[in-house]
């Protein structure tokens, strides 16, 4: 009986456990999804009064837009009602609400634009996201941030919280912090001192612009421009009056690099303490001044690199030509490549720069994160030409098959490599032309490089003359004449040879050796020249004629028939 009683007690004690444990676990389950789904308060905005039928705050998509309708109307007694005043006093409530709320709508339209159709229209918030990609997709949010705005050096969020008051349904309104701190940016974005001057007519609303926005924007974009025009103007004015040289063509380069520069930091200044927009307009002309700043700063740092590869390019080097010696060829290559390697640098510092500051990352990160097989794909198919002439030219900088100033034979015409850029390589050809080839092409095509080794070349010419020639005397007479000329080198090389026959005619080949293929050229015509003048001269007869037998004495016969033809003659006339 006694055994019975201990296994009721026991039995009654393993039930209480589990029963007192179910609801520890349900209650924390409960306390867990009102921490995530909303913040639980007492009372909020007592002072405010009861809560106008024209405001509805369930989602934050309702929230914001909302209150940028009352905003626009000029309700902000009704717009307060969107605001969490739990910083405020319930008396100062009811006046201060209304202007918070005026200032915040000021702030909207002039900091940074909030766009209500980029916000949840669920209740919870919750991310909707099908394809599963983000770790934070079905779960409710309590906090969004609606903009990051800048004011004295510092960085303040306006954010948007879910409340619930007891056992109501819950709603989206401003975070007391973000209330907070609306005083201290609408000093830095409220209307500006000129906006006091605009008569009340034309501060209508005109699409997303006021309507003396739309007459302001076009005289403020002319005053920059003008500025820029000025600055221009004076800097090419300066240029002349530096010194001959490098600093004279940094300064004729810079122009525009500065003016855009200074329009840049004119219209910031004008925009900070002058004149200030909507958000749409001041934000698209933030982006714009950024990348001028950004596209002005890394032009100049260019033309500075640019200029000083000019001045070592005519200190080391001077005229681009294959007469260099090979290392001051191969130095320029070089710096060339640098070059390149610099743009590709200050490239990819101004374009994280410009993304950094327009914070394009923050909103965009994670679609590009997503999107980034597909974009490498789109990228890869439409910048293949252009990839594949950066790939070439580096290509060509490291393996160096041409260097600066090395002659070519490409596509049947003389060229010096004048420049080896990044799509595309310069030639300059033999008439002084600039020939521009796309480095894929010029790789993919065969190209005799006549400056590999040296820039010496054999050259040679032919003459047709008679049979009745005398070659020795041709060819002591063409080494004096190759001798004399200055690009002849190696004389101990040159040579003349009968190359060919036919019945009336040989052919003579005269070949020498040149410093260049250029000079080589005009070298080996002075001497031809001068060698058909001694023929001309000196020997008329062998030029090649048809042959006519008038007599029993042919110069075709050469001077030993003829002697034997004489001699035969005598003998007849003694008999």
């Amino acid at each position: 009986m006694r055994a019975n009683r201990t296994w009721r007690l026991w039995g009654v004690l393993v039930v209480a456990l589990l029963l007192s444990g179910l609801g520890l676990t349900q209650a924390q389950e409960g306390e867990s999804e009102e921490s995530t789904a909303w913040f639980s308060v007492d009372s909020l905005n007592e002072g405010l009064g009861e809560v106008p039928e024209e405001v509805t705050r369930q989602t934050p998509r309702e929230s914001v837009r909302r209150f940028l309708e009352l905003a626009d109307r000029e309700a902000y007694g009704a717009a307060a009602h969107h605001l969490n005043l739990a910083n405020l006093d319930p008396a100062e409530q009811g006046e201060r609400g209304a202007v918070l709320a005026r200032q915040l709508a000021t702030i909207f339209r002039r900091g940074e634009w909030v766009d209500a159709s980029d916000l949840s229209g669920r209740e919870d918030a919750a991310i909707e996201d099908p394809s599963g990609q983000n770790p934070q997709a079905g779960e409710p949010r309590r906090n969004l941030k609606l903009a990051t705005l800048e004011a004295n050096d510092q960085t303040y969020e306006i954010r948007l919280g879910r409340y619930r008051v007891d056992d109501d349904d819950a709603f989206w309104l401003i975070t007391p912090d973000s209330v907070s701190s609306v005083p201290l940016l609408y000093e830095e974005y409220g209307p500006s001192l000129l906006e006091e001057f605009v008569p009340e007519e034309l501060k209508a609303s005109l699409g997303v612009l006021k309507l003396w926005e739309w007459i302001a924007i076009p005289v403020f974009l002319l005053v920059i421009g003008l500025v820029g025009w000025s600055i221009h103007r004076l800097v090419g004015w300066l240029s002349h009056w530096f010194p001959s040289g490098w600093p004279s063509i940094f300064a004729g380069r810079i122009g525009w690099p500065v003016a855009l520069l200074v329009m840049a930091f004119t219209a910031r200044f004008l925009l900070d303490y002058v004149v200030s927009f909507t958000a749409v307009a001041t934000t698209s002309l933030r982006v714009l001044l950024i990348i001028l700043i950004a596209w002005g700063l890394g032009t100049i740092l260019l033309r500075l690199v640019d200029t000083i590869l000019l001045k070592v390019t005519r200190r080391i080097v001077g005229e681009i030509d294959d007469t260099k010696p090979k290392d001051e060829r191969k130095l320029l290559t070089t710096l060339y490549a640098l070059r390149r390697i610099i743009i590709l640098i200050l490239v990819t510092a101004v374009s994280i720069y410009v993304l950094s500051q327009i914070q394009l990352f923050e909103s965009l990160g994670l679609s590009l994160l997503a999107s980034a097989s597909v974009l490498a794909v789109l990228v890869g198919i439409a910048g293949q030409a252009v990839l594949s002439n950066i790939l070439s030219s580096f290509q060509l900088s490291l393996a160096k098959p041409i260097r600066i100033g090395d002659l070519v034979m490409f596509e049947g015409q003389w060229c010096y490599v004048e420049g080896i850029f990044y799509t595309f390589i310069r030639l300059r050809s033999w008439d002084e032309r600039r020939v521009i080839v796309p480095v894929t092409y010029f790789i993919s095509k065969p190209f005799e490089n006549l400056s590999v080794k040296s820039a010496k070349m054999y050259r040679y010419f032919e003459m047709k003359l008679h049979l009745s020639a005398d070659v020795q005397v041709i060819r002591e007479k063409f080494m004096e004449i190759a001798k004399e000329e200055d690009s002849v080198v190696e004389h101990h090389k040159l040579c003349c040879y009968v190359t060919g026959q036919t019945e009336t005619a040989q052919t003579v080949t005269c070949y020498l050796m040149t410093s260049d293929p250029f000079s080589g050229w005009a070298a080996e015509k002075n001497v031809l020249e001068k060698l058909m003048a001694f023929v001309r001269d000196e020997h008329p007869q062998w030029w090649p004629r048809e042959v006519v037998v008038l007599s029993q004495s042919d110069i075709a016969k050469g001077k030993r028939q003829d002697a034997q033809r004489a001699e035969e003659d005598d003998q007849d006339e003694g008999a």
